[in-house]
C-alpha cells in the first residue's frame, strides 16, 4: 500500500508537471505567432507603400484613398515587390507578364465571432477584382481592434499642412507626403484571452511624387507649333 500511495504521488508530480510545460508552450507558441502577424503585416503595409504610383491623368487607376470611421479602408496604386503576398497569382505563365503594378485595398472587416480581420485584396491596374479576390481576400491579421490611417499632407480648403484621417474626392489625385499608421492587435488564442491589446504605430514618408498630367502627357518642353501659314498668291 505504501508503495501504491508513493508511485500515485509520483505519477501526480509528473502529470503537473507535464501540464506546466504545455501552457507554457502554448503561450510561448502563441506569443511567437503574435509577433510574426505583427511582423507580416507591417512589412506587408511598409513594402507597399514604399512602392506607390499615382499618375495625375489618370485618376480612376492611381488614386490615393484613405477612409476613416467604423469601417476603415486604404487604398492606391502600387508596382509591388517580387517578395510581396500572392504574386504568384498574378503571374501569366503562358506569356511571361507579372502584373506587379496593381492595386491594392486594406480594410478592416467582420471575422470570427465578434472579431475583426485585416485584409488585403488586390487586382492589376486595369482590371476589376476577381470573384477569389472579392470572396477570399488575404487576411493579414486576425482579432484586429483597431486600424487608423491618418495622411500629411496640404488641406484644399485653408491650403495649410496637417494630419487628415480620411483622403478622399477633395485631394485623391495627389500622394500625402507622410502616412502614419495605428495598428491594435489583439490575442491569437485563447490562452492570451485576458492579456493586454499590442498597439503598433508606424510613420512613414512615402518617397513617390505624383506625376503631373503635363508631363504624363508629354506637353512638357514642347516648343509651340506656329500656325499654319497661307502660301503667298501669285498675281
Amino acid at each position: 500500500m505504501v508503495a501504491l500511495v508513493i508511485f500515485s504521488m509520483i505519477i501526480g508530480a509528473i502529470y503537473a508537471t507535464w501540464i506546466i510545460i504545455m501552457r507554457a508552450t502554448t503561450v510561448a507558441q502563441d506569443v511567437a505567432a503574435q509577433a510574426q502577424r505583427e511582423r507580416i503585416t507591417l512589412r506587408t503595409l511598409e513594402d507597399s507603400l514604399m512602392a506607390v504610383q499615382s499618375f495625375q491623368a489618370s485618376p480612376q487607376y492611381y488614386s490615393f484613398v484613405v477612409e476613416g470611421g467604423t469601417k476603415p479602408l486604404l487604398s492606391f496604386t502600387a508596382r509591388v515587390p517580387d517578395i510581396f503576398p500572392r504574386n504568384g497569382k498574378f503571374f501569366d505563365p503562358l506569356t511571361g507578364r507579372d502584373f506587379n503594378l496593381r492595386r491594392l485595398t486594406y480594410s478592416l472587416e467582420a471575422g470570427d465571432g465578434n472579431q475583426k480581420d485585416l485584409v488585403l485584396r488586390q487586382n492589376p491596374v486595369l482590371m476589376d477584382l476577381d470573384q477569389d479576390e472579392q470572396q477570399f481576400p488575404l487576411v493579414l491579421a486576425k482579432n484586429v481592434r483597431k486600424f487608423t490611417v491618418e495622411c500629411w499632407g496640404t488641406n484644399r480648403v485653408n491650403n495649410t499642412l496637417e494630419w487628415a484621417k480620411e483622403w478622399t474626392e477633395a485631394n485623391t489625385n495627389s500622394i500625402p507626403l507622410l502616412i502614419r499608421i495605428n495598428l491594435v492587435l489583439g490575442g491569437n488564442t485563447a490562452a492570451r484571452a485576458s492579456a493586454p491589446d499590442v498597439a503598433v504605430a508606424r510613420l512613414l514618408s512615402l518617397p513617390s511624387e505624383m506625376m503631373p498630367a503635363a508631363i504624363q502627357n508629354g506637353t512638357v518642353g514642347r516648343l509651340p507649333i506656329p500656325p499654319p501659314v497661307a502660301p503667298p498668291i501669285r498675281k
